[in-house]
């Protein structure tokens, strides 16, 4: 039925059918590369939330143990004035009022 040419060409069709397969079809090596991409764009991200969670770790942490950041925090998020200290308030002169 087939010579050995004639196994050999079906055999190399299988291979170019499968490859077809592995580089055009959805579930193949594009999707691959996508889900490379956002792995890395999630590790990336992953890894600012981390820094920024370190940084309320320790924040959380001075506000725990110190009166001095709890303070300061109420004075800059607040507004708050202590009771031995008096409250300047600079206004800046208009440019078009000279």
């Amino acid at each position: 039925m087939f010579g050995s040419r004639g196994l050999l060409i079906l055999i190399a069709i299988a291979g170019l059918g499968l490859q077809a397969k592995l580089w055009f079809a959805d579930d193949g090596y594009r999707k691959t590369l996508k889900l490379r991409s956002a792995v890395a764009e999630q590790r990336a991200l992953n890894d600012s939330l981390r820094e920024r969670n370190a940084a309320l770790d320790a924040e959380v942490i001075n506000l725990k143990q110190g009166r001095d950041a709890a303070e300061e925090r109420a004075r800059t998020d607040l507004g708050m004035i202590g009771k031995q200290e008096t409250f300047y308030q600079v206004v800046p002169v208009a440019a078009n009022s000279r």
